[in-house]
């Protein structure tokens, strides 16, 4: 009699632990269905943002921008949620072969002026942004441009992740006209002597004072876009990227010539609404 009873109770408990696991496991199930996960956003394009110096008041010259319309800048990537990326990011997407889901953007400043460290970093960090920074390397700590050591705690500053959100790239040594002035030289060694210092040298001094490979390139004045002398030289220069001021939007990853980068100049008088036209917004 006992035998069977505690029979009878095994039996129920049994049934009472497969039916908690069907239960548990229909929960699971059902919560990781595809119908209840969000739909993956369209492939989206990539815009390139090409800043120079930011200033507190109004912008007194066209490649002056306010830290008020700074921000609306970056206010509009967050309102419609246009993903900051690196150059190494694109580099990323090249190789995939695929564009990211959504629309992204990169944030480049050229040149070197101060209003970066006092106005540009502490905004970025607040709105956890990246950026990367081209140097006029020549007047690096001369005028109103950065000095060496804002450009080192700017390269160093890390994120709790480990990710460190300002990279610096080469704008050439002495900000000249790499493709304009070449009929200038007695011959093509000539010329590509004098390319290779400008973005050799540049490449150099920058390394010596932060902690990565100096691989992104701004062509000063833009000049010399897409000149396969001018890549050659970027490459043996241990370049991967060249930014130029083309203007345009990267829509498509099997088109992407990582050399010949479209940005789209963000002027005294740039609307942010234009670059929502560039992504087709």
């Amino acid at each position: 009699m006992t035998f069977s009873y505690t029979c009878v109770k095994l039996s129920r408990i049994m049934k009472r632990i497969f039916l908690f696991c069907t239960l548990i496991c229909f929960a699971l199930i059902t919560g990781c269905s595809p119908e209840n996960d969000p739909e993956p956003e369209a492939p989206g394009k990539v815009i390139v943002l090409m800043y120079h110096r930011i200033v507190k008041g109004d912008a007194s010259n066209l490649y002056e921008r306010s830290l008020k319309n700074l921000e609306g800048d970056l206010k509009y990537l967050n309102e419609h949620k246009i993903k900051v990326l690196s150059f190494s990011d694109l580099e990323v997407i090249t190789a995939s072969g695929s564009m990211p889901e959504g629309n992204s953007a990169i944030i480049t400043f050229d040149d070197g002026d101060s209003s970066w460290y006092t106005l540009v970093r502490p905004l970025l960090l607040s709105y956890q942004m990246k950026a990367t920074f081209f140097l006029w390397t020549y007047m690096i700590g001369h005028d109103s441009f950065l000095t060496w050591d804002e450009i080192e705690d700017m390269s160093h500053y890390t994120l709790n992740g480990g990710e460190r959100p300002f990279v610096f790239g080469s704008h050439t040594y002495s900000h000249t006209y790499l493709f304009k002035n070449k009929d200038e030289f007695a011959s093509s060694a000539e010329y590509n002597s004098f390319l290779d210092y400008e973005l050799g040298k540049s490449k150099e001094i920058i390394e010596d004072h932060t902690p990565d490979s100096v691989t992104v390139l701004s062509l000063p004045y833009g000049d010399g876009a897409g000149d396969t002398e001018i890549i050659a030289a970027a490459q043996r220069n241990g370049y991967k990227f060249i930014r130029t001021s083309i203007w345009g939007a990267i829509e498509n990853s099997s088109t992407i010539n990582l050399f010949i980068i479209p940005s789209l100049p963000m002027l005294d008088s740039t609307v942010p609404g234009l670059i929502g036209t560039y992504l087709g917004l």
